[in-house]
């Protein structure tokens, strides 16, 4: 059977060999600072997962120049396009949207094959999201940041290329959520983990690393795998001494980092430290989900019904900047509300994964211009929201487009984003909103009505 056919296409020097060079893992596409360099389509073959492919590099598109080989190319290039299975746009993440980049969008919106649009040059993460979310506006679907001479965000891209190419039959995968639990030392980690590996026999197999180790356990509950990673208890840097428990603790961080949501312990016995703070702060930084987890509260004495309002009013003073974050008052030892950490933990991770429309982003931030306009300086210069629209997930994150971010206070932005979670939710985890200035000609106002 003929491999399916990728086109790659754009509009002059915006890198479409080096992509191609990328996506085929050689160096045979010319790459040289200079447009008109690839003129002819050439086949390269590629693979991802389990689909293979040909990736077609085309030359730079332009439309309105008939001179030298430019038709030659725009005939090319509709050759390519005409066999292939899924075209890849690639535009210039740092020059922004063109008026070309809008003419050739505007062109393969006529034909009959999917388009993904790949923002290249967009060499650091976070402000490559932020460029690739001005290219929402070519309405060829969600922009992906890639940098193809580093290979940066290619695996994203990729992973959406191949739901469009023919499917290779193989056996269903059972999704695995991994859960990191992290804590101070004593807070009661292991014999968490302990109690739930004994109120769940659906056991995989226990993963140990060396010793002072992270270690992961797989537990299966409800057709779901759990990848759950004991770490060691973090103390105080200054507390913590060359050696073993300084790697352990390196360890834990990096736990946190490849997690998709901490469950993070705390004492009920005792108060909350800044220990406790610092290493929630740590979570809120990495944008991970999170879980908090008050154990031992079966030892809690003279409790009665108003008791657990209390500690969780506390909690929430202590931590407000993971007031997002669902409380579960256990105890590892009684088995206490065990049961409700595989729900809270699969709530966690939906809304850390959850996207939304940009639509429903913009109606949400209009209802919120309504009952509260942003506030003007002295001068009577007053802040201007053109659109908002959600650029990535894990964690949820979103670009606001203004006038002029500098014009925005803290006190405002928290304000925006308090809107976004009373409106849509988000429960379980941080929400990232960037602020980006926008010229008036470059994007229309949201009108409030």
């Amino acid at each position: 059977m003929a491999l399916p056919i990728v086109a790659v296409v754009g509009r002059p020097n915006v890198g479409k060999s080096t992509l191609v060079n990328r996506l085929a893992g050689e160096r045979d596409a010319i790459v040289h600072d200079e447009p008109g360099v690839t003129r002819d389509r050439t086949y390269r073959p590629a693979f991802w997962q389990d689909r293979e492919f040909l990736v077609v590099d085309t030359g730079g598109l332009v439309f309105d120049d008939d001179s030298d080989f430019l038709p030659l190319i725009r005939q090319q290039a509709e050759l390519a396009l005409q066999e292939a299975t899924a075209a890849i746009l690639v535009v210039d993440g740092q020059a922004g949207p063109t008026a070309l980049d809008y003419d050739i969008a505007a062109w393969l919106r006529q034909l009959a094959v999917p388009v993904l649009v790949a923002v290249n040059k967009c060499e650091s993460r976070q402000m490559g999201q932020v460029q690739a979310a001005e290219f929402w506006s070519l309405g060829l679907g969600e922009p992906y940041p890639i940098s193809s001479i580093h290979g940066s965000g290619t695996g994203e891209l990729l992973d959406q290329l191949i739901t469009y190419l023919p499917a290779v039959e193989t056996l269903p995968e059972t999704p695995e959520i991994q859960v990191a639990i992290a804590g101070r030392p004593n807070v009661g980690k292991s014999s968490l983990l302990n109690a739930l590996i004994g109120s769940d026999r659906a056991i995989v197999s226990p993963i140990s690393g060396t010793t002072r180790d992270t270690i992961d356990t797989i537990i299966e509950h409800n057709g779901t795998q759990y990848r759950f990673i004991d770490t060691a208890g973090i103390r105080k840097r200054g507390h913590v001494a060359y050696g073993p428990e300084m790697f352990s603790v390196h360890r834990a961080f990096k736990a946190i980092h490849r997690s998709d949501v901490v469950l993070l312990v705390l004492d009920a016995l005792e108060e909350i430290t800044e220990q406790d703070q610092r290493l929630a702060g740590h979570i809120v930084d990495q944008g991970r989900a999170c879980v908090l987890i008050m154990n031992k509260w079966d030892a809690v004495p003279e409790k009665d019904t108003y008791t657990i309002n209390s500690y969780r009013d506390r909690l929430y003073q202590r931590l407000n900047f993971l007031d997002w974050a669902d409380a579960l008052f256990v105890s590892a030892h009684t088995g206490q509300r065990l049961d409700k950490i595989f729900a809270a933990v699969d709530a966690a991770v939906e809304q850390h994964r959850r996207r939304v429309s940009t639509a429903l982003v913009n109606e949400v931030i209009q209802e919120a211009l309504r009952w509260h306009t942003p506030p003007a300086t002295r001068q009577g210069r007053q802040g201007k929201i053109y659109y908002a629209t959600q650029v990535a997930t894990q964690p949820p994150t979103f670009v606001i487009f203004v006038n002029d971010a500098k014009l925005f206070k803290d006190n405002y932005r928290r304000y925006i984003e308090g809107q976004i979670r009373q409106q849509l939710g988000f429960r379980g985890t941080p929400i990232r909103l960037l602020w980006r200035s926008k010229k008036p000609r470059e994007a229309t106002e949201l009108v409030v009505r």
